[in-house]
């Protein structure tokens, strides 16, 4: 089980590090904007998930992936290249980022059968409603009215899924 923990909660840490740079670009560009406050809402849960998986990392003696300062760069580019073509793409982005997430956050929560995990089990289903929270806003504020959202989900969900992959080993 251990190794399946660590690789729970590098590619957890990972995913919020990466989470919160996407905010964190959005907020460059769109923080000024009737938007700005609903981006800084999601930025700052994204920071309470990381800080727990980084309190986890450092209480289960795991070390985080060698990919963080790519995820740093590749997080924060996207938040700023979806911001810079309008707010409905920004939504887009977090839409198809948060549905992938929620997803692995069931997934891995549903692994976790151990008693002595179901702490975990527990934050991880709450960030899944956090994630799933996110991506309904997103809805309400025309993501999926984006020109050309259904490519762009499509790229944006194929780099978080790689992400996740390469995070697990690496």
């Amino acid at each position: 089980m251990k190794n399946k923990l660590d690789k729970i909660l590098r590619v957890d840490h990972a995913g919020e590090v990466g989470a919160a740079k996407i905010y964190e670009g959005q907020l460059k560009v769109l923080g000024k904007t009737n938007v700005g406050p609903m981006i800084q809402h999601m930025k700052d849960q994204e920071k309470e998930h990381l800080d727990t998986f980084h309190d986890l990392l450092n209480e289960h003696e795991v070390r985080p992936t060698i990919m963080l300062p790519i995820w740093n760069l590749a997080g924060y580019g996207l938040g700023v290249i979806s911001a810079a073509m309008g707010k409905k793409a920004a939504m887009a982005c977090t839409i198809a980022v948060e549905e992938v997430i929620g997803k692995h956050y069931e997934k891995q929560a549903n692994q976790l059968t151990e008693k002595k995990y179901q702490g975990l089990k527990k934050k991880l289903l709450k960030f899944r409603d956090d994630e799933l929270e996110h991506k309904d806003i997103a809805i309400e504020h025309d993501g999926q009215e984006t020109p050309g959202y259904k490519l762009l989900k499509f790229v944006v969900q194929s780099g978080c899924k790689a992400a996740i992959k390469i995070s697990e080993k690496i």
